[in-house]
């Protein structure tokens, strides 16, 4: 086995890059184009607080602009740092390109820790952060477009709006300039659901792909699959609910301040409205045991483990521990490289995060369409498929002498409103990803899992790019 000593979250991701760029036939030079970030921003910037004046720290990395505009999340974390918003930075711009998704990679984070002030406080700071990264062209509808990320919502995305917009009054797509917004400022529908709805999407697709769910020994029946979840945020409550709803036992969900079970599966709406009413998972009632020790849990006997939270949670002191089959990164750099070379050895399957997690940036980039179109999806055909469904629906009923019972009838013949558009558009992206992923896997004898899989295809795409430049 290689050296297995744990590096940091930037080293990982270019440890996996290597071992995929060996795939590849390209020249050094273009090799390492794509693998270095193009630029970090650091800003220090004082907000006068509570009577003093308060200095923050926060970056903008644009790892790859092979495409404009680049994308990439905004967090607000006391462990924010240029090596994780370069590591961040670089694994969107594999993200867009495994996906299609057609945006370079950027990241952004502030140090602070936004639960330590009060949400005017939170709007006066991050008003002064969005002049800072305006003044300095790191956000634009054109050139950098933010969205949200731990530790901000789509509040933050509204006031970032709302400032570039008084930073560039003369810009007419200013409500793109970040994605994530509340639906009534520029957002749109199924955008709050989007990544935990991908998490949904990615397992449909490998549980329908023989070959792939055969690699993992288990069966290709998604329903009654035991589910731990770690981390019970945006990500990981939908993941969780989706889930759920398909059928699966939520038997363990692990949260900051430890881990509940339920081997015949946890009520996750009960347990997230007990965690918004006590801020803890302690004492909920749906559950039959409770653990201070959340690491314990990822360690849980379950057949699908989907680490929603932090990144190196998963890492070469736990990792032959795992009993899952499979392991879904919902996170972002979940599984550490170390960790990751000892759990292929057992024969782990790993969905990388890269795919996993994409379904927020696939819908950010239909908000964004959206924003430049200045129309909502399925505002011009929405009426006209309807009146061609009634036409048929009629047309069937002079044909039989029968009438369509009214509970079937309405589904008939509504026609898509935005939601249904999103939805369907985000399968169709994770759909397509998930063959071009798959395909690589199972036909390059070489490729001996699906995280190699997913970055030769991302690698190879940005590649296409720059030699279309002529670069």
């Amino acid at each position: 086995m290689n050296d297995i000593n744990e590096m940091s979250f930037l080293e990982s991701v270019d440890r996996m890059f290597d071992d995929a760029a060996d795939h590849i036939e390209m020249g050094d030079g273009i090799r390492h184009k794509i693998k270095v970030c193009n630029n970090t921003l650091t800003v220090r910037f004082g907000v006068r607080l509570r009577g003093r004046m308060e200095t923050f720290v926060g970056y903008r990395s644009v790892h790859s602009d092979h495409i404009s505009p680049v994308k990439g999340g905004l967090r607000y974390s006391l462990a924010v740092n240029q090596d994780e918003v370069e590591a961040l930075a670089a694994l969107m711009t594999y993200k867009c390109a495994v996906m299609g998704v057609p945006y370079g990679g950027s990241k952004g984070g502030l140090c602070i820790d936004p639960n330590a002030w009060e949400e005017d406080e939170l709007e006066r700071i991050t008003r002064r952060f969005t002049r800072e990264l305006a003044s300095k062209n790191y956000i634009s509808p054109n050139v950098n477009v933010p969205a949200p990320d731990m530790g901000t919502n789509e509040l933050t995305m509204a006031w970032i709006a709302d400032e570039y917009r008084r930073h560039s009054p003369n810009e007419l797509n200013y409500w793109a300039c970040v994605t994530g917004k509340p639906v009534a400022a520029g957002g749109i529908q199924g955008r709050a659901e989007a990544t935990g709805r991908g998490v949904q999407y990615a397992i449909h697709n490998i549980f329908r792909t023989p070959e792939d769910i055969a690699r993992t020994g288990m069966t290709a029946e998604l329903k009654g699959k035991r589910v731990v979840v770690q981390g019970l945020g945006n990500v990981g409550y939908h993941a969780a609910k989706f889930l759920a709803e398909d059928g699966c036992k939520i038997t363990a969900v692990i949260e900051r301040h430890g881990v509940v079970y339920n081997e015949d599966g946890l009520d996750v709406d009960a347990l997230k409205e007990h965690i918004s009413k006590t801020g803890s998972i302690a004492h909920f009632e749906g559950a039959t045991k409770f653990d201070e020790d959340g690491a314990l849990g990822l360690e849980h006997d379950c057949d699908i483990l989907i680490p929603a939270a932090l990144e190196g949670v998963i890492h070469k002191d736990n990792a032959a521990n795992i009993k899952a089959s499979l392991i879904v990164e919902a996170a972002n750099g979940p599984v550490t490289y170390s960790a990751d070379l000892i759990l292929k050895e057992r024969g782990v399957v790993i969905m990388p995060d890269m795919y996993v997690n994409a379904g927020g940036v696939t819908v950010s980039y239909f908000e964004w369409v959206k924003n430049l179109a200045h129309m909502r999806f399925g505002r011009m055909e929405r009426r006209y498929h309807e009146m061609e469904q009634t036409r048929l629906a009629k047309i069937l009923e002079s044909m039989t002498g029968k009438q369509i019972p009214d509970e079937f009838a309405h589904g008939f013949i509504a026609g898509a409103d935005e939601l249904d558009l999103v939805r369907s558009g985000l399968d169709d992206y994770m759909q397509s990803a998930y063959g071009r992923i798959s395909k690589i896997w199972n036909t390059d004898t070489s490729v001996k899992d699906m995280r190699t899989a997913a970055y030769i295809s991302a690698i190879s795409m940005i590649a296409n790019s720059y030699k279309v430049l002529g670069i």
